[in-house]
């Protein structure tokens, strides 16, 4: 098999700067691909705090400016590392520049500004992808399959949570570096597109489309001292959102996000009941999916853990790693998600969420934001 380089170039080296270039350095090690990433250049303002971390994770060259970055020559893909409210410009240079491009999530700030990257990608033809690595979770893959075969029948209910307590301290300051996610200048939202996006693209995609939501939300600390004014000055994000929503195959679903959940550092959980069947994750037990089947003899009818680690296809992903009973972890969603989208590349078929796939979750965003802020029902569609 031919081997091909693709040349990176991030921007950004922060956690998820870490988790994407650790991505790229194991994928050929456990997947046979035609394309090989080489770690090209990485850039962000900070050139100490690049040059030591492209010296960490082994780049051949840094940049300060990312529009340099988009314009050399030798740079083949852009992944996108950065606050929210630089990805549209980023995108939008580097489609223009012919870059394929990786995103980090959420896609945009809102959706109308999301469509403008979507528009971009599609008007350049650049692969492109958003960094909803959940789904590269193989009890989740797997999940996603039962559902496909049809084991747990109509789906009457989804119901998703994601918790957090990092910031109930008011000491906590907002905007720049570690916390511009309180910022809503930054960030656009605070939970709704961190925490719930992650949920929200899980459930589309397991679940389908969703058409109506009603949600609330709340800021409990209201001022914070924002680190780039020096100022104590209103927060913008919301602390904590939950909604319900109505689904296009009828189901019901309830979401929860907070960081104000003392005691929670993530968890990030999921169950879906059907007719015939449920099932229901947990980040912190990422690599067991656990099943209830009805149809089971009743006296021994009971939910059952599911350890997601066999081989031989009847678990995602699992074939490349380690003897089957020995799990692997969160950093290897981000493994997968590379390998997708690198096997796309050499077969010219796109790997998800794409930009355009990870509108539907915008969207869905900027409907829960509005339903909160008029108090009232609002038509995903219509958002």
């Amino acid at each position: 098999m031919k081997v091909r380089s693709l040349n990176i170039g991030i921007i950004g080296y922060g956690f998820m700067g870490r988790a994407h270039s650790n991505a790229y350095r194991k994928v050929n090690n456990f997947f046979d691909l035609e394309v090989r990433p080489v770690l090209k250049a990485a850039c962000a303002r900070d050139t100490a705090k690049v040059k030591a971390f492209a010296d960490q994770w082994g780049y051949e060259s840094v940049e300060a400016d990312w529009r340099k970055l988009v314009d050399r020559k030798d740079i083949d893909l852009i992944d996108i590392c950065v606050p929210n409210n630089l990805h549209a410009d980023i995108a939008s240079a580097a489609a223009a520049a012919g870059k394929m491009i990786l995103c980090e999530k959420p896609l945009a700030m809102d959706g109308n500004q999301g469509k403008k990257m979507v528009d971009a990608v599609e008007k350049a033809k650049v692969p492109n992808m958003v960094w909803y690595n959940y789904r590269r979770v193989p009890a989740i893959t797997l999940a996603k399959a039962l559902i496909d075969e049809g084991r747990l029948g109509r789906i009457f209910h989804y119901r998703a949570k994601f918790l957090q307590d990092w910031t109930i301290s008011p000491d906590v300051p907002q905007g720049g570096a570690g916390v511009w996610r309180l910022d809503v200048a930054a960030a656009g939202s605070g939970v709704t597109g961190d925490l719930l996006a992650h949920c929200i693209d899980t459930a589309l995609w397991l679940n389908g489309p969703m058409h109506h939501v009603g949600a609330m939300t709340e800021t409990f600390v209201k001022e914070r001292k924002h680190n780039l004014t020096g100022k104590v000055e209103k927060v913008g994000i919301d602390d904590a959102c939950a909604f319900l929503a109505r689904f296009d195959n009828g189901s019901l679903a309830t979401f929860e996000s907070t960081r104000y959940a003392r005691g929670h550092k993530a968890l990030y959980t999921f169950e879906i009941n059907g007719e015939k069947a449920s099932i229901a994750w947990d980040l912190h037990d990422l690599h067991r999916l656990q099943y209830f089947d009805h149809k089971d003899e009743g006296k021994l009818r009971g939910w059952r853990s599911i350890h997601v680690t066999d081989h031989g296809g009847e678990h995602p992903y699992m074939d490349r790693w380690w003897v089957p009973g020995l799990q692997i972890g969160y950093e290897h969603t981000f493994v997968h998600q590379v390998a997708d989208f690198f096997e796309g590349v050499a077969k010219g078929k796109p790997a998800m969420p794409d930009f355009r796939d990870a509108l539907r979750t915008q969207h869905v965003c900027d409907a829960v934001l509005k339903s909160a802020k008029e108090q009232k029902w609002v038509d995903v569609t219509k958002a």
